[in-house]
């Protein structure tokens, strides 16, 4: 098998453990925010959770980065990573108060923080290989099947059972199987880097000026994307959707993530960055529709929702490939991701804030943060096309 084969193949079997993982803590994200109120939190408490997991899932990830390439022990740190995100949506069938449910779901975010690094530089190196969009594309692709699959699951249950601690509770078998395949993955390809036979060029102090650029772009971005457990105590609240239809929802907007993140993906390789502008100028009106109180202008919200974070998250870790070299990938991964965290944090917790007191002010301030990302973004375009123009095939 020829090295391109071998980094593909290396590419599917981290978009199957995603598929698995994603079947688990996305289908309990899907949740969440009715849980949480069923277990008599406010919109504040859900939006500030929701916000303080985002923080924490990104926030952390700039020391689990740095530790990474410094020990170079990336798939330790992504076992360990992947090991506590996974096990924590399953005891969630035990919380019984709201507060426990919060550490919970922090927990599970605390995991991700851990593995996300180390995972994304190994996955970076056969993406070398193939093509930084596709290659992210297509993992997406595979990880939103699975976020996709793991509400319809939710669904099923609560069909049947009509209580939550069932649901969280079959979701140990998709855990154990992310697990199983992950430490799979581990013995047939012990050494990504040998992906990455290009040379990148080395920097032996901080980041460039283009990498802060485009941090900020995509933190501007982070701070008007609302979480979903938001909109799901929306529909909840308002009677829009009953609550074992909320994970179908959920379900649908996976699926339609994993197509766009597939179109964005072979986009972004072809047009750079002007891609992921396209991306949040279509998807920047999710807001409005999604908390305008009809069930068919939310549905419209969803997809809207659903688009933007497929370009996101399939153009976002791509792009940083282009601003950091192989040996301090993990540690500009971490950096990168502890501030657009930190700004989802807080664009979600006054989110939430705003939620209780003004629906209007939360979607002029979703709208208006977003489309401050566009001159950012076409800056580090212009100045990326004009230093390595992208090809038109």
């Amino acid at each position: 098998m020829d090295l391109k084969k071998k980094a593909l193949s290396f590419v599917v079997l981290l978009g199957v453990v995603s598929l698995f993982a994603d079947m688990t803590y996305e289908a309990a994200r899907s949740i969440t925010g009715p849980y949480l109120a069923v277990l008599g939190a406010s919109a504040a408490v859900v939006g500030f959770v929701a916000g303080l997991g985002e923080l924490i899932g990104y926030g952390l990830r700039i020391v689990s980065g740095i530790i990474s390439d410094r020990s170079r022990r990336y798939w330790t740190i992504t076992i360990i990573g992947y090991a506590v995100n996974l096990l924590a949506v399953p005891l969630l069938a035990l919380a019984g108060r709201w507060e426990i449910a919060a550490l919970l779901i922090v927990t599970e975010r605390l995991g991700k923080a851990v593995r996300v690094p180390a995972r994304d530089a190994m996955l970076s190196h056969a993406a070398q290989s193939i093509g930084r969009g596709w290659a992210f594309a297509l993992h997406e692709a595979l990880d939103q099947i699975g976020a996709m699959t793991g509400p319809i699951i939710v669904t099923v249950v609560f069909a049947l059972k009509g209580q939550y601690s069932w649901a969280f509770a079959v979701l140990a078998a998709p855990a154990l199987l992310a697990l199983g395949v992950l430490l799979a993955a581990r013995f047939i390809y012990p050494n990504p880097r040998e992906f990455e036979l290009e040379t990148a060029r080395l920097e032996t102090r901080g980041f460039s000026r283009a990498f802060w650029i485009y941090l900020a772009a995509t933190a501007l971005i982070g701070a008007g994307f609302a979480d979903f457990p938001l909109a799901a105590f929306h529909f909840k609240r308002l009677g829009l959707v009953e609550d074992k239809w909320i994970p179908l929802v959920y379900a649908g907007a996976m699926g339609l993530d994993a197509i766009a993140a597939l179109v964005f993906g072979r986009w972004f390789d072809k047009k750079g960055l002007f891609a992921l502008m396209i991306g949040v100028a279509f998807s920047c009106l999710f807001a409005p529709f999604i908390f305008s109180g009809r069930l068919s202008l939310a549905l419209v919200g969803v997809a809207l929702w659903s688009i933007g974070l497929g370009a996101q998250e399939s153009i976002v870790r791509a792009a940083v490939c282009d601003f950091v070299s192989a040996e301090r990938r993990a540690t500009g991964y971490g950096v990168f991701n502890t501030g657009f965290g930190l700004a989802w944090f807080l664009g979600s917790a006054l989110m939430g804030l705003l939620y209780d007191r003004s629906l209007p002010a939360l979607m002029i301030f979703s709208v208006l943060i977003q489309l401050a990302s566009l001159p950012l973004l076409y800056s580090v375009f212009k100045s990326s096309a004009e230093a390595c123009p992208r090809g038109a095939d």
